[in-house]
């Protein structure tokens, strides 16, 4: 293929994203944590570096999904009460000049999710949590007709899985193009409503690269599963060739399981991968990033040793408490 940074200049200049983070985001090699789950070279794609602000995977997509949206846009989307992507909406959203508005459902309660939903909480314009998860569509539409009192408003997909999105992770997989002397076996990620895992494959593809890209199912099949992920993949690539960028096709994921008793519950074998993490500097969450990590020490096999792991959380900062 051509020069990575060519083609992500060509995507830029194409589709004009609004500028949120910092790019590209580090590879870091990880010796040690790699000696410790039997994985003989692995390296970290930082994506909880992506922003000072609230960094993370999620702010990938949304500079696409926020883009050219006038000032004062409202913009309303959905997921857990300890969401990462509801998270970054709020943060991002004020960069871009509007707001955001949430409906939310419950999730289990753990400090990370704690720390999350009481950031949406103070940022966010609108919280409407749903009693139950399945009063989530009540929860949706009572958001987005109270969202109309705020702004002129604008929907962003759960998890930020649209297309437009799925470029941005694109995007950051052609970055591996300028940061590894030789394709890895395998790209390592949690795999939720999918848009990261579609702009992985998708890079692989551009990449000429015969990298598997694995993702670790932390969500109900529904919403997460292989079919899903290649339908954003093919959206993706079909709006870069309309706009004259053409993409060879992906192959797809290889999708393994990972959710244990249910999205955001942890799992003992989560846990363990905490703490494994945390000795070597490393902070993961329960919902996604423990989960990827305690696959990869399970199933770390003599053809996937060469291994970047896609670090997708970012600690959520101190938040001022709400108004009374």
């Amino acid at each position: 293929m051509s020069n990575p940074a060519q083609l992500i200049q060509k995507i830029r200049a194409t589709l004009a994203p609004c500028s949120l983070g910092d790019w590209p985001t580090p590879l870091e090699r990880a010796p040690a944590l790699g000696r410790a789950i039997g994985v003989a070279d692995l390296t970290l794609k930082r994506e909880d570096r992506s922003s000072p602000s609230y960094g993370g995977n999620k702010v990938r997509g949304l500079e696409f999904l926020l883009a050219g949206a006038p000032p004062g846009t409202v913009f309303v989307t959905l997921g857990g009460t300890g969401s990462t992507h509801c998270l970054a909406t709020v943060m991002h959203a004020a960069a871009a000049g509007g707001r955001a508005v949430l409906a939310q459902f419950p999730q289990p309660e753990t400090p990370v999710s704690r720390a999350v939903a009481a950031a949406c909480q103070a940022r966010a314009a609108l919280v409407v949590v749903a009693g139950v998860r399945s009063a989530l569509p009540l929860a949706v539409i009572q958001a987005w007709r109270r969202a109309a009192a705020i702004g002129p408003r604008r929907w962003i997909a759960g998890g930020g899985a649209h297309p437009r999105g799925v470029v941005g992770h694109l995007l950051a997989g052609l970055e591996l193009g300028a940061q590894v002397a030789a394709p890895p076996d395998a790209i390592v990620l949690p795999l939720g409503t999918g848009g990261t895992a579609a702009g992985l494959v998708l890079a692989v593809a551009a990449l000429g690269w015969p990298t598997r890209v694995v993702g670790v199912r932390v969500a109900p099949r529904l919403v997460s599963n292989g079919w899903r992920t290649m339908r954003l993949a093919r959206a993706a690539r079909r709006l870069l060739a309309d706009r004259g960028v053409p993409l060879p096709a992906p192959r797809a994921p290889e999708v393994v399981y990972g959710l244990g008793k249910g999205y955001g519950h942890p799992t003992p074998e989560g846990e363990a991968a905490t703490r494994v993490a945390a000795a070597h500097g490393l902070t993961l969450d329960p919902t996604y990033g423990a989960k990827a990590l305690a696959f990869l020490m399970r199933h770390a096999t003599c053809d996937m040793q060469r291994v970047v792991f896609w670090h997708t959380f970012a600690i959520p900062v101190s938040q001022p408490e709400p108004a009374p």
